[in-house]
């Protein structure tokens, strides 16, 4: 039935699991990829969305370093959105709203058609443990299969418990039974537990909304894409989203049952995710807010189904419904299902190193919701680094960590270990000091070179980049050397009340004052001749503006990542005793000998420890 050991096993098939599973397989290890439900492999339990603020760049990130989520994303989007496009360009964050049907599909297709990649349908119920290291799993059948490591990506089926108004029942998602066994045995060998709750809206039928009475939200005039790949294609044609909004009335509804809501009546203790908040928790905390927006999501090409974003919520379904049919445009909504909440077991992101590899067991790596993370994009990047980490580690090669000036990947991991979390975290720009860096259009320059040196992307990919990367810089390089005379600047600059031009000058400074675009420079002798004969394309030409326009911000930055990269570089050795040093302070001993930070850079950002500790620290290893 199967292999005799496995190098790899990936447990979950969601957002995390499947890039876990491609990740390792591709890289040449054996892997198999265990799930209770084969049908819902890659599931998009909760928005039919891929991407957004910050999330958008680690697509592309996940994407660049040789992942599928991107490419999936493309192929199942219905629309395309790129947010944030009136602010600079690191802030500018990819959205696609998706076919939850066809992703899943694409999903399951990709990993089918990947070498090395075995699958089986059953739920894991337990680990093999034996000296402080993972050598297998167990499932619910009894059967014992063996495997060199260990990938979890249980996402919120760990002893799952959904919640409908004073209603509540066992399952990890809607329809489908929750995960036994695995906590307990985590819990005997040492590890610490939490609980975590996430919630989702009701489903309703589009065809019973008046979108009259709602504001239409299109997508892009000239929609992008997520892959850097020329495997998929922009949209050509797109879905509209809609907006609507909830009033006083809603809200009113909506109070008389939070008697049986059991976030009010203690039934619920645990922590829900403070970034997307259930409709009770939004009248609760922001009592002066006399509406709040709906988005009103279809849930792909075809389908009537619609997701109503923003009215996320465990109160009974008598109150869901009742309050539903008093907002705009949702009269005569008819329900295909009612929102809930659900509770989970997590496990603080603390007791991880930076490979996601555990502390306290060797081979086994955590990736996903498991580690307090919310969001499909947070959990598929964990995934892939897991993944591709189990396999080198079986394949006896160095780790592969990426630093916080190197990716929001990195961002994401290093904030998960090293601050931990107490409510679900999700990533946002502001999290990534060196976001000037970190932008979604650089994520190909950044990583896939790391990546194909890995094994993981593909010499195509490798190739593509380059190709973009020279062909960029040469461009910029000629705008460097090319000058252009006043009498053909000198228009361009008034059209924009620019100051005009005494004397000839480079392109390149015409190029970085406010206002001139792209459009304006190919008017200049020479530019456009430049373009068609290197066949420069669209991301070409936008790379090239990037580094004219930002090319100081970006300069300052990475030198402020450099200085950063010397204490990253200072190591700490493994089992470092903190209680040593009585200098600094008792909070910063403890919270060093529980995480072990592996550099000074690592140690600098733990909450509790202070830039004096650091010093003394600095100065105890003789720096």
């Amino acid at each position: 039935m199967f292999e005799n050991e496995y190098d790899v096993i990936v447990v979950g098939a969601g957002h995390a699991g499947s890039e876990a599973a491609a990740a390792a397989a591709n890289m040449g290890s054996k892997t198999l990829l265990i799930t209770m439900n084969l049908q819902n492999i890659a599931q998009m339990s909760c928005n039919p969305a891929m991407g957004g603020i910050a999330k958008g760049q680690i697509v592309r990130e996940i994407d660049a370093m040789g992942g599928y989520s991107g490419l999936v994303s493309d192929t199942s989007a219905i629309q395309f959105k790129m947010l944030n496009k009136s602010k600079g360009p690191a802030m500018w964050s990819p959205r696609v709203q998706s076919d939850r049907m066809r992703f899943a599909e694409d999903w399951r297709f990709r990993l089918e058609q990947t070498p090395n990649l075995d699958f089986y349908q059953e739920m894991v119920a337990g680990l093999i443990i034996e000296s402080h290291k993972v050598v297998g799993v167990k499932t619910s059948l009894g059967l014992e299969i063996k495997a060199k490591s260990v990938v979890l990506t249980n996402g919120t089926f760990l002893n799952g418990l959904i919640h409908i108004g004073d209603k509540n029942f066992g399952g990890g998602r809607a329809g489908e039974r929750a995960a036994t066994g695995i906590t307990k045995d985590l819990v005997d060998v040492g590890f610490e537990s939490g609980r975590m709750k996430t919630g989702t809206p009701p489903r309703v039928d589009g065809r019973s909304l008046d979108y009259s009475k709602m504001t239409e939200q299109p997508g892009d005039d000239v929609p992008s894409k997520f892959s850097f790949l020329d495997e998929t294609k922009p949209l050509s044609k797109q879905r509209s989203c809609h907006m609507t909004y909830t009033s006083n009335e809603v809200h009113e509804i909506l109070k008389e049952g939070f008697e049986r809501s059991p976030m009010f009546n203690g039934r619920i203790q645990s922590i829900g995710p403070r970034y997307c908040p259930s409709i009770e928790d939004k009248i609760n905390r922001f009592a002066d807010k006399d509406r709040h927006q709906l988005f009103v999501e279809p849930e792909g090409w075809n389908t009537v189904e619609v997701y109503v974003n923003g009215f996320s919520t465990s109160l009974p379904e008598d109150v869901q419904f009742k309050a539903l049919r008093s907002v705009a445009g949702f009269e005569n909504v008819k329900f295909f299902r009612p929102g809930y909440a659900i509770e989970y077991d997590y496990f603080p992101p603390t007791q991880l190193k930076h490979t996601l590899e555990t502390k306290l067991v060797e081979n086994l790596y955590f990736a996903g919701q498991i580690n307090g993370t919310t969001g499909y994009e947070e959990a598929a990047s964990q995934g892939l680094m897991a993944g591709l980490n189990a396999a080198l580690k079986i394949q006896e090669k160095e780790e592969f960590v990426l630093k916080r000036n190197e990716a929001y990947i990195g961002v994401l991991i290093d904030d998960l270990i090293t601050k931990g979390t107490e409510e679900p975290y999700r990533m946002f720009t502001s999290r990534a000091e060196y976001r000037t860096l970190l932008r979604q259009d650089n994520a190909d320059f950044r990583l896939t070179e790391k990546s194909y040196k890995l094994g993981l992307a593909s010499e195509n990919r490798m190739r593509k980049m380059e190709e973009k990367k020279d062909k960029s810089f040469a461009f910029v390089n000629f705008l460097k050397d090319k000058s252009v005379a006043p009498e053909d600047a000198n228009p361009i600059l008034e059209k924009y009340d620019s100051s005009p031009m005494k004397q000839s000058d480079k392109i390149f400074k015409i190029f970085s004052r406010p206002n001139i675009e792209m459009k304006d420079v190919r008017i200049f002798p020479g530019v456009e001749e430049f373009i068609q004969e290197n066949e420069l394309n669209s991301e070409m030409l936008e790379q090239t503006e990037i580094q004219v326009k930002y090319s100081g911000y970006i300069a300052k930055e990475k030198n402020n990542a450099d200085k950063l990269n010397r204490l990253e570089d200072v190591k700490i050795p493994n089992d470092f005793n903190y209680s040593r040093i009585k200098s600094m302070s008792f909070e910063a001993r403890e919270k060093l000998n529980k995480i072990q930070p592996t550099s000074v850079s690592q140690a600098s950002r733990i909450s509790g420890v202070s830039p004096n500790d650091v010093s003394v620290l600095l100065v105890y290893m003789g720096r």
